[in-house]
């Protein structure tokens, strides 16, 4: 009985949430945004340094719904497609693989502005 007990709380521990952005990244690349349904982005809840000067963040979470996926952070010069339907359905079909990095809507590049710690 004790062991059908420990199991998954040991493989909980274990999953445990999985960072947003690769730690050796500074800027980050990468970050975490969260779809509904409906191709729509939902907004992430991130745990993030305390230092106006470190723009990485360590955890995301979708605690309002919404699945989570990894998103490019546009690089410089680069701004993020206008929201609309065309992204909304964009998002919905490319979010299916846990990932939007590398997708295209209209032949502009999928991102997500990088988070201004001001």
């Amino acid at each position: 009985m004790r062991c059908n007990i420990l199991v998954p709380l040991v493989l909980a521990a274990l999953a445990g949430p999985a960072p947003a952005q690769p730690i050796g990244e500074n800027p980050p690349t990468k970050t975490i945004q969260c779809i509904d349904v409906g191709g729509q982005s939902v907004p992430p809840v991130c745990r993030v340094p305390a230092s106006r000067l470190d723009p990485r963040e360590d955890i995301c979470t979708c605690p309002i719904g919404g699945q989570r996926v990894e998103a490019s952070v546009c690089a410089k010069g680069q701004t993020p497609p206008p929201e609309g339907k065309a992204l909304n359905i964009a998002r919905r079909t490319a979010a299916r693989d846990g990932s939007l990095v590398g997708d295209t809507v209209a032949g502009k590049p999928i991102c997500v502005a990088p988070r201004n710690p001001r």
